[in-house]
């Protein structure tokens, strides 16, 4: 059985604030008018000079000069702490180069500083989204939406997020919420109808997948929806469709070349998954679930003849986990990778381990990763309970009861929906 959790992501991630500070005559930048029950915060002027080297930053960005972009956000937030503007578009670029621990640490101090900006809450809450952080996300954007009820993307957001971390009725009613401020919005009505699916309430999930496809026929997020749906059912030829016509509706959309990409390691296709991941590269080439898919993928078409694949693998895992060692995916699948595919029990045991400390609780590969981890002990003479576990000295990685290689792939967004696994989007 799969342990993936069913992915939909209907709401564009990051984008860089394009230097609002220019604009600002104090407080380090330009602020919305924020409601009366919401939070404000008093900023000093903000230092022309960091004013500069952030303007020089984003345009940095723009040009494509990304480590020039991120040294001169960083010098622009040291000789102004208060610049929000800049932690904002830093965080950013470090989500997307896969520093997220860097990202959430720039774009939790750019929410305290701007608490009015929806741009600042829905980035943060996306990459505490993709550190597994689902009820930290939930919890920022509960703040948020109570203080801008009429926030209608940021209340999308908070109804994934509640979703994926298990509060579904909350979820359900949240996503009504959303309708009454906006009718009819496909991209409400497709969470409304994941959030029924993962009550295993089938008809109504498929009653407001249709409801949303009616809305917008050619929306990439119900049409996502409708394909989760169907994985649901079992039927992942009408899945597999279903994300292509996302992907066809919307070229820029990664998301549904992840599901794609899963459909087929689930059904062994690894040289399809691949090219896959390989063209959601092409368009964001820093995508870490995507990254984790292609060493999935290579690592399942590894053979004899080609046992490059597996040090390709290996290389993608290891440079994602130097730029964040707590990326939970890229932990599972390089001991996954060391344990039974170059059997390396030695160095798969301390990735289990981390993975385990990292994990949340109810993360659905945590009873996998002990089992691997309990053989790896094994085989490598680490005694104990572990050792025990794994039925004494002899049993190497292979022999564990360890989840098959589907299940091994990346458990982020693209996925089946496996019953009792909370639901991400």
């Amino acid at each position: 059985m799969s342990h993936f959790a069913p992915a939909l992501r209907g709401i564009p991630v990051f984008y860089l604030s394009l230097g609002l500070a220019v604009l600002a005559g104090c407080g380090g930048g330009a602020k919305a008018s924020a409601p009366k029950t919401a939070a404000t915060v008093a900023l000093p002027p903000a230092n022309p000079q960091a004013v500069g080297k952030m303007v020089q930053g984003t345009q940095a960005a723009k040009d494509g000069q990304r480590d020039r972009a991120v040294s001169l956000l960083k010098e622009a937030v040291s000789l102004d702490a208060n610049l929000w503007e800049a932690r904002y578009d830093l965080g950013v670029l470090l989500a997307n180069a896969g520093d997220l621990a860097g990202s959430e640490e720039q774009l939790a101090l750019a929410a305290k500083l701007s608490p009015d900006s929806q741009d600042v809450a829905m980035a943060l809450a996306e990459v505490r989204r993709r550190r597994d952080e689902q009820k930290d996300a939930a919890g920022g954007l509960e703040d948020f939406v109570r203080d801008h009820p009429n926030a209608v993307e940021a209340r999308t957001l908070y109804v994934a997020c509640l979703r994926e971390s298990g509060q579904i009725d909350k979820a359900i009613a949240e996503a009504r919420e959303v309708l009454v401020r906006k009718p009819a919005d496909a991209s409400a009505l497709a969470e409304l109808s994941l959030s029924h699916l993962a009550k295993g309430e089938k008809e109504a999930a498929a009653l407001l997948a249709k409801q949303a496809l009616d809305s917008s026929p050619n929306s990439a997020v119900a049409h996502r929806a409708t394909g989760l749906l169907d994985l649901a059912n079992g039927d992942d030829a009408e899945a597999f469709a279903e994300f292509r016509k996302a992907a066809e509706a919307d070229p820029h959309d990664t998301t549904s070349r992840l599901n794609m990409g899963v459909v087929l390691l689930h059904a062994g296709a690894y040289a399809k998954a691949e090219e896959q991941y390989r063209e959601i590269l092409k368009v964001s080439a820093d995508d870490t679930e995507a990254q984790v898919g292609l060493a999935a993928a290579l690592r399942g078409s590894a053979d004899a003849s080609h046992p490059q694949r597996l040090e390709e693998a290996r290389s993608i895992l290891e440079k994602l986990l130097s730029n964040d060692p707590h990326d939970t995916n890229a932990l599972f699948n390089l001991g996954v990778l060391y344990g039974d595919f170059l059997k390396r029990p030695a160095d798969a045991a301390p990735l289990f381990k981390r993975f385990l400390s990292d994990a949340p609780n109810d993360s659905p590969l945590r009873s996998d990763a002990e089992k691997y981890l309990s053989a790896a002990q094994a085989a490598t003479g680490g005694g104990g309970p572990a050792q025990a576990a794994a039925g004494g000295g002899g049993a190497g990685p292979a022999t564990a009861a360890a989840p098959p290689a589907a299940a091994s792939s990346p458990p982020a967004r693209p996925s089946s929906p496996p019953s009792g696994a909370p639901a991400k989007k």
